[in-house]
């Protein structure tokens, strides 16, 4: 058998996540790194260690090269102009998330991508995630019965060169709202079903940046669940998704912990642990509950999510999210930012 040619694919953004991406294609067997572009000095150490040119913007890379796919990983605000460009040359795209920094672009790409049928897939990789996929089939199996409520949490503390590196996070539009709790609304749409209102507080206190720091929130979804959940890019925390379950092992790791718990009327379920609660005959909080911990296989969501991308570049997937799909979550997570700038009136999501 003839083995195919791989996919070259070219990256925008050779920040954090940027890296990431480059790091995982020169690990996958279907595809390559044709060529990197961003205007930063560090660039060129990144592009010289991969061994492909440098661009200085993506329209001249997209000409120079013409790729089979393009990873978007710029910051947030350059996610829409960046993929209509890409479109616009009939060349399929992976935009980082969130989708956009406004609805409005999230949809201007959604309609673009249904017009010319340009697959564009948004990188909301925990969508990928063994780990949420099992917590998904548990709840799906209904051994929880009912979902009431859900108490979730993403406190960790990023360090100050973090910010040093990206001042554009100090800024409107690169707070821990937009740049986390949007990957932790996706998992609570995944698991749970659409929202219907959020309540929020935020506070910038810690930091003092223009952007929040700490934020907590109220959710309703229209199942008639209830959830609270706790942000924080400044505490001393490991009850973030990142450090409980080790899909990445960049991050300190405390497996012992959770960052969810999900609560039906006949058992419950704790997120990355799995250790599963569930009554035994009619449920009490007098009669004991069986106790059990599920398989919980830890894979990289990111190199499943690329391995999808090359799959929707040769046309035999559809995106697993879309930018329809995507402008769903930033619906919530804007209106997170919406009803914390009204101090926590409530805000329904149309």
């Amino acid at each position: 058998m003839t083995r195919r040619a791989p996919l070259r694919l070219a990256v925008a953004g050779a920040g954090l996540i940027g890296r990431a991406h480059i790091e995982r294609i020169a690990d996958h067997d279907d595809c390559l790194l044709a060529g990197v572009t961003d205007p930063s000095p560090a660039a060129a150490d990144v592009a010289r260690a991969a061994g492909v040119p440098l661009f200085d913007d993506l329209p001249t890379m997209l000409g120079a090269l013409r790729p089979d796919g393009v990873i978007l990983a710029t910051p947030n605000a350059m996610h829409v102009p960046g993929a209509l460009q890409c479109i616009e040359r009939g060349v399929p795209v992976l935009v980082e998330k969130p989708v956009a920094d406004t609805l409005e672009d999230a949809h201007r790409l959604a309609d673009a991508a249904a017009a010319t049928r340009v697959p564009v897939l948004v990188g909301h990789h925990r969508r990928h995630s063994r780990i949420l996929e099992a917590a998904r089939s548990v709840i799906s199996s209904g051994r929880l019965g009912r979902i009431v409520a859900v108490n979730g949490s993403a406190t960790f503390h990023k360090p100050a060169g973090y910010f040093r590196d990206g001042p554009w996070r100090t800024r409107r539009g690169g707070g821990p709202i937009l740049i986390n709790l949007v990957h932790e609304i996706d998992n609570l749409r995944m698991l749970l079903g659409e929202v219907a209102q959020v309540q929020a507080m935020a506070s910038s206190a810690a930091r003092g940046f223009e952007v929040e720091d700490t934020a907590a929130i109220s959710l309703r979804f229209h199942s008639g669940a209830l959830g609270t959940f706790l942000l924080s890019d400044t505490a001393a925390s490991a009850r973030s998704w990142e450090q409980t379950t080790g899909e990445n092992a960049a991050y300190d790791r405390h497996a012992d912990e959770d960052c969810y718990i999900i609560a039906g009327d006949r058992g419950s379920l704790n997120v990355p642990t799995m250790r599963l609660c569930t009554s035994v005959g009619e449920p009490s909080w007098f009669t004991p509950m069986a106790i059990e911990v599920l398989d919980r296989s830890v894979g990289d969501p990111l190199a499943r999510q690329l391995a999808h991308f090359c799959a929707v570049i040769r046309g035999h997937d559809e995106p697993l999210v879309s930018a329809a799909d995507a402008a769903r979550t930033l619906r919530v997570t804007l209106a997170v930012v919406e009803s914390a700038r009204r101090g926590g009136a409530p805000v329904r999501i149309d």
